[in-house]
């Protein structure tokens, strides 16, 4: 990254979020074995192989396949203006993708509208804490996934980090939109697109030198073990967070969140017998496998320096946020451990202020809640910033989720 000095790498850096222990977990390489039982799933069965060693058996082949034929470039441009769940497919895909697609868009037969009705209006509620936690949040804690981190920095994304995030914000922003997945929304086009651009990466990358050396005891990057880690640091972690804020949440309310991120897994690709079936079962796999995933890597420190300045700069200009100011909320949703491991600089006049100043914040926005039009201004507002965020990250232009076809330089 241009612009980063020795010292800069080596003193900033981070990852916004944690969940239960995380701050207490041993690095990645201590890994414990895999006793999740899939009767927890929301299959209810299964047959129990470590996710580690699990990748994607449908979409990995066809990607291959596409890439090797020189297709992709062909692809992206079909695909460019396919952007609604109620979009047909383009004319002129290849067969093999067009019947792969097909099939990856559906919801599975689980799928309840009425919940995502309820999680749409909860997003929406919530807006203020779930933009946090789930964009920023969860974002930054990638940063401290030796193997997440690893797959971004070699892959074609890493060399162009601005370019990368605000496209791996997509799916986010779709998740947390009103619309979500009704048939204006974008949910289903944003998943099956990065589902594609996994199954890419995972031709593409053991070919990368960068990748190759960097000692991760895996040859083929992004498997399911590393999607559910993924998936732990965005709904796993809000509920865990918001529940530790005391927002009032109703068990509907809850359910519906949940089964929102269900559906998403689903359509990521995740297994159904990985997908925990409650927050009992997500909070025991989270617990699992978080631990073993998490430590500190060359590569995390330097992504993360590039996403914190991109923090402050992106909510400078309204909210007027200071780089020291994003350092001392890092430090202080991630926890101390997590934070060294990412070299988050301590700030000795912001953190105590935020670790303060947070908590009042949550309470005084609760007692908010209740009054008359109250949620439909924090709504707008909520979204307001939120678009401006996603305005910011795209520059100004049309932004679209592409397949890669090479690693990074």
């Amino acid at each position: 990254m241009e612009g980063l000095s020795r010292r800069r790498i080596l003193l900033t850096g981070g990852a916004m979020g944690a969940l239960g222990a995380v701050s207490m977990a041993a690095p990645a390489q201590a890994l414990t074995a895999w006793t999740w039982s899939p009767s927890g799933s929301v299959a209810g069965s299964g047959s129990g192989i470590d996710p580690r060693w699990v990748w994607d058996e449908a979409a990995d082949p066809l990607l291959s396949s596409l890439l090797d034929r020189g297709a992709v470039p062909e692809v992206n441009r079909l695909l460019w203006d396919w952007t609604r769940n109620d979009q047909d497919l383009p004319a002129g895909l290849p067969e093999d993708l067009r019947e792969f697609m097909a099939e990856a868009r559906r919801l599975p037969p689980w799928a309840d509208r009425n919940k995502l009705e309820v999680a749409a209006e909860f997003n929406k509620g919530r807006g203020l804490y779930l933009n946090l936690l789930n964009g920023v949040g969860g974002g930054m804690l990638s940063t401290a996934i030796p193997k997440e981190a690893r797959s971004v920095y070699y892959s074609q994304g890493g060399a162009d980090m601005e370019d990368r995030v605000a496209k791996t914000s997509m799916l986010g922003f779709a998740v947390g939109d009103l619309n979500a997945y009704r048939p204006g929304g974008t949910v289903v086009v944003e998943a099956v697109k990065t589902r594609l651009v996994h199954a890419a990466v995972r031709h593409l990358l053991p070919r990368s030198p960068g990748w190759s050396h960097t000692g991760s005891g895996q040859e083929i990057p992004i498997s399911q073990e590393d999607m559910l880690v993924t998936w732990h640091t965005l709904p796993t972690f809000a509920m865990r967070r918001m529940l530790e804020w005391e927002v009032p949440i109703t068990r509907d309310e809850s359910e519906a969140y949940l089964h929102l991120w269900q559906v998403t897994a689903y359509l990521l690709g995740i297994r159904e017998e990985y997908i925990p079936a409650t927050w009992e079962a997500a909070y025991a796999q989270s617990d699992q496998i978080l631990g073993r995933a998490m430590g500190p890597t060359s590569e995390g420190v330097e992504l993360t320096d590039v996403l914190l300045n991109q923090l402050a700069e992106q909510t400078s200009p309204p909210l007027g946020v200071s780089r020291p100011l994003c350092n001392a909320l890092a430090r202080h949703l991630v926890g101390d451990q997590v934070a060294d491991w990412d070299a988050i600089p301590r700030e000795p006049v912001w953190d105590p202020l935020v670790a303060e100043a947070w908590p009042l914040l949550v309470k005084f926005r609760e007692k908010l809640i209740p009054l008359p039009m109250v949620p439909e201004v924090a709504w707008t507002i909520d979204e307001a910033a939120r678009q401006y965020i996603l305005f910011y990250l795209t520059k100004g232009k049309e932004t679209r989720i592409q397949i890669p076809v090479a690693n990074r330089p």
